[in-house]
């Protein structure tokens, strides 16, 4: 099972023991270890994961750098790119975790994993490290995935960043994220494309890029009645997602006054948008089988199915929230190499 161990000595905090004990008091939201949203509107984030440089081992064969998207917003970008491509690889767009909240591209777990998955996939990732909640809540992390579209289109159009667009194939490009990342994903992916009801197709606007497909690990939804996996899940409470920290994530995220049930939460919700409504491109969903949202997931996958849509769904069996990224086990270590296998499989169709 996917846990987050830390050392409480290692937070960072220079309060005061008194003056600590004073801000408590007037602690409005926290998920321990991770966040802690006082009264007056300061978030603290202690250091739960090293930031690391772009720095890589030589014998990885991948090289890191990172550009900046958007410097007004703070929305950067890190690549990941083989030193030896065999031509113009696909690209995939990703988008981190931390329930809209916590994370960061520089996240050294999700360095070496996106890393990693460059070299065994052969292909190049961007990793977007997007405006976090509740500073920002969402919409804001949903605009930066489309603002980082435009960016990408903006460099291609203009002959820019040579090093990046000389290795991409921009007609292979696909949106990825793992939890409140997949979520994202989902939901940009959802703005670019046409509902069945209408002529539209928003694609046409980020030519000549082409989206072939999302890739959504475990993806962060929720909801006001409970399944059987968030009743029934046994979980730690150190584990990557508990139902009382996914509720304490969605109540920061969502906008003011928006319940469980609004459709960047709930896809699946009554009276909301119909998934069944809408042209999706493809889609490969990653599912946990010790993951408290393992029924979310499944259920989505079976409403874009019912939409006519192609959807792939992979069962990684015995394993817990992000494993990918958080656990070391045997176990969780065999399930990362399937979910790698998978994924290059699904962008070299």
């Amino acid at each position: 099972m996917a846990t987050f161990t830390f050392d409480p000595t290692l937070l960072g905090t220079q309060d005061s023991q008194e003056h600590k004990q004073q801000r408590d008091v007037n602690v409005v939201e926290e998920i321990e270890g991770l966040i802690k949203v006082f009264e007056d509107g300061q978030v603290e984030r202690p250091q739960i994961v090293p930031n690391v440089t772009p720095a890589l081992p030589q014998n990885l064969g991948v090289k890191s750098r990172d550009v900046t998207i958007d410097k007004f917003s703070n929305i950067w970008g890190r690549f990941y790119v083989p030193t030896c491509p065999n031509g113009k690889l696909p690209l995939l767009i990703y988008f981190h975790g931390g329930g809209f909240c916590v994370g960061s591209a520089s996240w050294s777990c999700y360095h070496e994993f996106l890393a990693r998955l460059s070299a065994k996939a052969n292909c190049v990732i961007m990793s977007i490290n997007y405006r976090l909640a509740p500073e920002n809540p969402l919409p804001a992390a949903f605009d930066d995935g489309l603002k980082t579209l435009a960016w990408l289109q903006h460099q291609f159009l203009n002959g820019e960043n040579e090093w990046i667009t000389s290795k991409c194939n921009f007609s292979s490009i696909y949106l990825a994220g793992d939890s409140a990342g997949a979520n994202i994903a989902h939901n940009v992916a959802l703005k670019l494309g046409s509902n069945k009801r209408t002529t539209c197709d928003n694609y046409f606007n980020l030519l000549p890029l082409r989206l072939n497909g999302t890739i959504l690990i475990q993806p962060f939804f929720g909801g006001e009645v409970r399944t059987n996996s968030e009743k029934y899940m046994a979980q730690s409470p150190r584990s990557a997602l508990t139902l009382a920290a996914s509720d304490c994530y969605w109540r920061l995220a969502l906008p003011e006054g928006a319940n469980r049930d609004h459709p960047w939460c709930n896809p699946m919700a009554k009276g909301g948008i119909k998934l069944e409504d809408f042209r999706l491109m493809d889609s490969m969903v990653c599912v946990a089988e010790m993951d408290i949202l393992k029924d979310r997931n499944l259920e989505f996958c079976n409403a874009l199915a019912r939409g006519g849509n192609n959807v792939e769904h992979v069962m990684c069996k015995g394993v817990g929230h992000a494993f990918q990224i958080l656990s070391k086990s045997p176990v969780a270590q065999k399930r990362t190499v399937e979910l790698i296998y998978h994924i290059k499989k699904f962008i070299t169709r």
